[in-house]
C-alpha cells in the first residue's frame, strides 16, 4: 500500500541547512517535505523529494491544442496582417 505524503514547505538558511542536512533529507524522503534553502534571505536552492524532482514536464506536443479558442481565429488574424503588408 502506497503511503500518502503531505508536502510541507519550510525555509532554512545555508548554515542551518549545513548543520541540519541529515534531518532535512530524511524529512524530504519520508514525509515529502520541501526545504527552500536561502542565502542572505533570498531563495537559493531547494531540497525536494526525488519523486518530485524527477517529475517529467509535458512535451510541447502534449500541449498542442490546449489553448484552442483562447485567441479567436488565429488564421484569420494572420491573413489580415499579411494583407496589410505589401
Amino acid at each position: 500500500m502506497a503511503k500518502t505524503m503531505q508536502s510541507r514547505v519550510e525555509t532554512a538558511g545555508v548554515e542551518e541547512t549545513r548543520t541540519r542536512l541529515p534531518e532535512i533529507l530524511r524529512a524530504a524522503n519520508d514525509e515529502g517535505a520541501i526545504t527552500i534553502v536561502t542565502k542572505r534571505g533570498k531563495p537559493y536552492a531547494a531540497v525536494v523529494p526525488v519523486s518530485q524532482a524527477l517529475r517529467k514536464a509535458p512535451n510541447l506536443s502534449d500541449l498542442r491544442g490546449s489553448a484552442k479558442g483562447c485567441f479567436g481565429d488565429a488564421g484569420r488574424f494572420v491573413d489580415k496582417l499579411r494583407a496589410e503588408w505589401p
